[in-house]
């Protein structure tokens, strides 16, 4: 009786391990691949799986959330034989369990060793400047070289990045110098460009200050030209209106002597009476009357009388 109950218990315990061994609980974010016999059968997902238990084996398991892989820091040479220290490190998922079980040992190391041989042949290609100033043309390709490869493998790069570059102090004590002394040429440089505009400037500045002065002086000498021809012409007018007044006094005379010609006469003793007012209204201690001028002034005085007494009757007439 006590056999059977041992055998009985054997014989649960070991259905009760089957059933345990037939199912897979697979986490979340996890693919696991199953052997059948040695062989690849399938590959389980998150949830619950069913296997057949002492046939079917786990041979990996892989998480398919993105992987950070470490570059590890190396010494590389650049283009213009200068020793650099690099690292960085390297983003990628697995997108395929079987091929990465299968067509490679150790994913992340080859990903890694990869990575640091596609380093040191992007560099050996730049000059030390390119290479500290060209980290995303580095990031690219070492993206494509890492991508197409691992692609047979089974797994996606998604991101690279040059996390540091390290040069030797001596190099960068001649770089600062170099940037120190690429500076004080663009100060000097700036400033020469600076004084060189400011004398073009004041260059141009005084030449439209000299055309501004010479229009000036032209407009004031086209100015005073016009004035002088406005008086001239003024002049020659007002010289024209005197002798045609002139004239016509003088016509005006002679058609008066031709009418009567004791009014020449009349005329003379007016200018000889304004000249004796003249004379008379002098404070000058040297006037000489000489008698035969005053004779003659009685003369046509007396004959202004007579003149005058004839053109009353004419007009009584």
């Amino acid at each position: 009786m006590d056999i059977v109950l041992i055998v009985t218990g054997v014989i649960a315990a070991l259905i009760i391990v089957t059933l345990a061994k037939a199912v897979r609980i697979v986490p979340q974010a996890e693919v696991q691949v199953v052997e059948r016999l040695g062989r690849f059968h399938k590959v389980l997902h998150g949830g619950l799986n069913l296997v057949i238990p002492f046939i079917d084996t786990v041979r990996s398991k892989f998480t398919t959330a993105e992987q950070v892989v470490d570059i590890p820091s190396q010494g590389v040479i650049t283009a213009d034989n200068v020793q650099i220290t690099i690292d960085g490190v390297v983003f990628l998922r697995v997108s395929d369990a079987k091929l990465a079980t299968y067509e490679i040992a150790h994913l992340k190391t080859a990903v890694s060793q990869l990575a640091q041989t596609t380093l040191r042949s992007e560099i050996g290609k730049m000059e030390l400047d390119n290479t500290l100033s060209s980290r995303e043309e580095m990031n690219a390709a070492l993206l494509q070289a890492l991508d197409n490869a691992s692609g047979g493998w089974g797994a996606k790069v998604t991101r690279v990045e040059i996390s540091d570059i390290s040069v030797p102090a001596n190099v960068q004590r001649a770089m600062e110098l170099q940037l120190q002394a690429t500076r004080e040429r663009r100060a000097i440089e700036t400033k020469a460009a600076a004084d060189k505009n400011a004398t073009i400037a004041k260059a141009d500045g005084d030449k439209e200050k000299a055309f501004r002065e010479a229009e000036a002086l032209e407009r004031t000498a086209e100015a005073k030209k016009k004035e002088q021809v406005l008086l001239a012409e003024a002049a020659k007018e007002a010289e024209i209106l005197k002798a045609d007044g002139q004239k016509r006094a003088i016509e005006l005379v002679a058609e008066g002597l031709r009418d009567n010609p004791e009014a020449g006469e009349f005329i003379l003793t007016q200018e000889r009476i304004e000249a004796w007012n003249g004379i008379a209204a002098s404070d000058s201690q040297n006037k000489i009357v000489v008698p035969y001028e005053a004779s003659n002034l009685i003369g046509a005085l007396t004959m202004a009388k007579d003149m005058l007494g004839k053109s009353t009757a004419t007009k009584s007439q």
